[in-house]
């Protein structure tokens, strides 16, 4: 199978027609107007977006012959995907959370810290969540300062820790 991105969670069903409320797993909401299809875990099938609306910080879809409550409930807590061939192009210096995590980290003197594990969004900056060979995690800002090198390219992030940081 393709490499999927997640690019929201549905929540819940919303009203009687078949609609469903997202959460939006991108910075960019209207992303899911440009959308033709999507996917969703434990499907392998497209889902055709036939509508698009907005409420607050979700998104309310609704899908091409999923127009009944009772055929939509089934998807609540499921993700919606997107493949490799959905993925919009990023700015410079500005990657997909997925593309990041698993990638080998090192620090500017080229030692190996371990890998990143996970990404927590807190708002303006995120914070890699690194696990190294010890199982020990570290949390280091997603800044310039402090990660001055990512390469998916060589699968790997150089980090630039302050003192205390990865101990």
């Amino acid at each position: 199978m393709k490499k999927m991105l997640r690019v929201g969670k549905i929540a819940n069903t919303h009203g009687i027609k078949g609609d469903i409320k997202v959460i939006p797993l991108t910075d960019y909401m209207e992303r899911f107007e440009e959308l033709e299809w999507v996917y969703m875990d434990d499907y392998e099938e497209k889902f055709y977006i036939q509508n698009v609306k907005y409420k607050k910080n979700t998104v309310i879809l609704s899908f091409k012959g999923y127009d009944d409550i009772n055929l939509v409930e089934k998807f609540k807590n499921k993700y919606i995907l997107i493949d490799d061939t959905q993925r919009q192009k990023l700015p410079a210096d500005t990657y997909y959370i997925a593309d990041i995590i698993g990638l080998d980290v090192y620090n500017i003197k080229n030692e190996y810290i371990g890998k990143v594990k996970d990404i927590i969004q807190t708002g303006p900056n995120e914070v890699y969540v690194i696990k190294g060979d010890n199982n020990k995690e570290f949390m280091i800002p997603s800044v310039k300062e402090f990660i001055p090198e990512i390469s998916l390219k060589e699968g790997k992030i150089v980090i630039n820790p302050i003192e205390g940081m990865i101990e």
